[in-house]
């Protein structure tokens, strides 16, 4: 158990639990917000998926942009790891692969903020059976 002994102490426990509950409020209506998945299976590891993730949990706290970033198995893009889909509200999802803090910063600064698409995007070349 954590002991408090300055108001420091309690002001970061404080900031601590809100954040907790603010990401478990959030997850209540994902559809409403930005959704970031890093792909974590082993290849997305071994390319540096958690210094990435970590890096948009951190830089879109800081930014105070709303979103949820979890992290999902293998996309099956492990040529281009780390692999990360963010889905804007009301938006298809899109892939991005080799994505790195520099690619991840891009991502954040001109499709997340703006809107608008960049380079990495791994295409979708298969089509949906209709039934």
């Amino acid at each position: 158990m954590t002991k408090i002994k300055t108001l420091a102490d309690l002001r970061r426990i404080k900031e601590e639990v809100q954040s907790k509950i603010k990401l478990r409020e959030n997850s209540d209506h994902p559809e409403q917000l930005v959704q970031v998945k890093v792909g974590m299976a082993t290849c997305g590891i071994a390319s540096g998926a958690k210094e990435t993730m970590k890096y948009f949990v951190d830089e879109l706290e800081q930014q105070a942009i709303d979103a949820v970033v979890t992290q999902t198995g293998c996309m099956g893009y492990c040529y281009a790891e780390p692999t990360v889909e963010v889905t804007l509200p009301g938006k298809d999802s899109v892939v991005f692969g080799y994505v790195n803090k520099e690619k991840a910063e891009e991502i954040i600064d001109v499709y997340i903020k703006r809107g608008e698409l960049i380079d990495g995007v791994i295409p979708v070349t298969f089509k949906t059976i209709d039934d």
